[in-house]
């Protein structure tokens, strides 16, 4: 693409609609001086973009996940070339056929990683680095994981196993259990069957209600509950005394978006894209769709079909 056709335009987005998505045209990015121009090719989509479909008016611009080419480089200097090829955090509009980005919110990936496993990474990949910061010291500790079956309950399982841990993944059936023992889980069981199960070091949570207070009821005193998430939406009802039957016990919420003012995410992302590189970490892809149909990979992290990440190609 000549670099003199960009700007003034207009471009295609992904857009809120009345039910799901549409494409629509939006003006075309006008970088900062302190921005990049990135040409997307392909988006991740995760959970917390569709609960945004149904709260937000039609033609909102959505998302999070994007990997792409910088096509002009920031003005001021930082950042990568144009050319490179690049995963990056978007701020809610990365779902366009071009975006400008900070590039304190974009890595460079190597050539051999394709475009969905690099629009897989940012949301899945931070928030299971940043969860298991919160949850400290893994090596021979003991770690349930609900939610394993997906995108970051993947990289969880992954992560944690690398870093030493006895990592037990619960899943809500038996189907959503697929490749992770291969991914270092070391048992894998049903939250029912998590129940009758032995005690823990550590719990990391993004289910949320019954399922997080049965695998609370796992922690040893002393412990660590680092929740993310609450897919279920329901409350969530703990014992009275929980408190006082296991001092110690810490208890974090992990709220993505607030890590991301105040972390390197541009480093961290580094992190990954060299673990993925090294073959230490997959990204695990497990539907790829266009964005021009995107309603059969959408209908797939609805229904939970997905065990891993929903991706979508331009």
């Amino acid at each position: 693409m000549d670099q003199s056709d960009l700007g003034g335009g207009l471009v295609k987005a992904l857009v809120s609609g009345d039910s799901g998505l549409r494409l629509d045209s939006v003006a075309e990015p006008e970088p900062r001086p302190d921005q990049a121009l990135v040409e997307v090719h392909a988006i991740a989509v995760n959970r917390g973009e569709l609960a945004l479909m149904g709260q937000l008016p039609p033609g909102s611009r959505l998302g999070w996940d994007v990997a792409g080419t910088v096509l002009r480089a920031a003005a001021d200097g930082t950042g990568p070339a144009a050319g490179t090829r690049v995963t990056a955090l978007a701020e809610r509009d990365g779902w366009a056929e071009r975006i400008a980005l900070s590039p304190t919110r974009l890595t460079a990936v190597p050539d051999g990683m394709d475009w969905p496993a690099a629009a897989a990474l940012p949301v899945a990949g931070l928030t299971a680095l940043y969860a298991l910061e919160y949850a400290g010291p893994l090596l021979g500790r003991s770690v349930v994981i609900t939610g394993a079956g997906g995108g970051v309950g993947r990289m969880l399982v992954q992560l944690a196993a690398a870093a030493g841990a006895e990592v037990i993944a619960q899943v809500g059936s038996p189907g959503r259990a697929e490749g992770l023992r291969s991914l270092g889980a070391h048992t894998v069981e049903t939250y029912e069957e998590g129940g009758a199960g032995g005690p823990v070091d550590v719990l990391v949570d993004s289910v949320g209600g019954r399922v997080l207070a049965g695998a609370f009821g796992r922690v040893r005193p002393g412990g660590t509950v680092v929740c993310y998430g609450n897919t279920v939406r329901e409350e969530l009802r703990l014992p009275l005394d929980w408190g006082h039957a296991r001092p110690g016990l810490r208890i974090s919420y992990l709220h993505l978006f607030d890590e991301v003012t105040r972390r390197s995410v541009a480093r961290d992302l580094a992190s990954l894209v060299r673990l993925v590189a090294e073959g230490r970490l997959t990204p695990e892809v497990a539907a790829v769709g266009s964005w021009s149909d995107p309603e059969p990979a959408l209908d797939a992290l609805r229904q939970r079909q997905a065990n891993g990440k929903v991706v979508l190609t331009l």
